[in-house]
């Protein structure tokens, strides 16, 4: 679901972008406001940044030689509140953008759009709808199935519309080259199928841990001390078995590099995305040149956990 770079047209990341910016400063405002009643929110935020970037890690194999992956979106509201959940995930496609060339730097906002609004809003809905009426469980469930979906069917959406929209005189393509009667089966099988499945019972595998572990953290519960602990142990655990994400082959749909494109395509990739833009990304595809693909994996995700801790600390020692 990352969109890559040059699969939008620049008017197309230049207009998410633009959209995303009211929301940012809006989470910003709702965090601070949350921050006086909630103070561990500040921590939470890295420590769920970090969650999801290691959900993001375990590739899941689909039909047809592709890969999808859960994302936690619904979780992480559950767990800080839409509004920060939306801060939290955007930090982890921005982290995952520059650092891991997973998602485009120009796509950010797009891919912020579908995985930082639609999922943790949408989930969130749902999950309190199931709360109201004393199936918390059920809808926290709902709520990740549904909001995955409909972030896989915005992602659909978004490129599809690339061949209507912009494309040469002679009507061929000038970045995703597929229509919307392709973009959109396509995302939406992989998640209605198989990553809404995993979305859904992660989520409430890790829901039912917390609540016993330290249900003082979530969102609904009223403020008291909150130990992280439990917290760096799920993450370490992940970290761990993070080169589990490796068993599944290829690559995901709408993701190919030219190379992979023109493959498909049996032709020349559209002109938009050759010529556009080509950023290389320190360790891309999380890989560690020097060391086997496993341990590279590891690293990277330790690397980012890291990242997402001391960035944490900064922002606690400056408040």
């Amino acid at each position: 679901m990352h969109i890559p770079d040059n699969y939008l047209s620049p008017v197309t990341c230049g207009v998410m972008l633009t959209a995303m910016a009211p929301i940012w400063t809006v989470s910003i405002l709702k965090v601070k406001a949350q921050i006086k009643t909630k103070k561990e929110t500040v921590p939470l935020i890295g420590v769920a940044a970090a969650l999801a970037f290691l959900i993001m890690m375990f590739n899941l194999p689909i039909p047809g030689g592709t890969t999808a992956h859960a994302v936690g979106g619904t979780l992480l509201a559950v767990l800080l509140g839409p509004w920060a959940a939306c801060l939290a995930l955007s930090l982890t496609l921005l982290l995952q953008a520059l650092l891991f060339g997973d998602g485009g730097v120009l796509a950010f906002g797009a891919n912020a759009f579908n995985m930082a609004v639609i999922m943790p809003f949408v989930g969130y809905a749902c999950y309190q709808i199931g709360r109201r009426l004393h199936h918390e469980k059920i809808g926290l469930a709902v709520g990740a199935y549904m909001g995955i979906n409909l972030a896989a069917l915005m992602a659909g959406v978004e490129l599809g519309l690339q061949p209507l929209l912009f494309h040469s005189a002679n009507g061929a393509p000038l970045y995703c080259p597929y229509g919307l009667q392709v973009t959109i089966p396509a995302m939406l099988a992989a998640h209605l199928l198989v990553a809404g499945w995993v979305e859904a019972l992660f989520s409430v595998l890790v829901y039912q841990f917390i609540k016993k572990a330290a249900p003082s953290t979530l969102y609904q519960a009223p403020s008291a001390s909150t130990s992280f602990k439990i917290f760096y142990g799920l993450l370490l655990g992940l970290i761990v078995l993070s080169p589990l994400g490796l068993l599944a082959s290829g690559t995901a749909w709408g993701e190919w590099n030219t190379r992979e494109l023109s493959q498909r395509l049996q032709a020349a990739a559209p002109t938009g995305m050759t010529h556009g833009v080509h950023f290389n990304a320190l360790f891309s595809d999380y890989a560690i040149h020097g060391l086997s693909l496993p341990l590279g994996y590891i690293l990277s995700a330790a690397t980012a956990v890291l990242i997402f801790t001391l960035l944490i600390r900064v922002v606690q020692h400056d408040r």
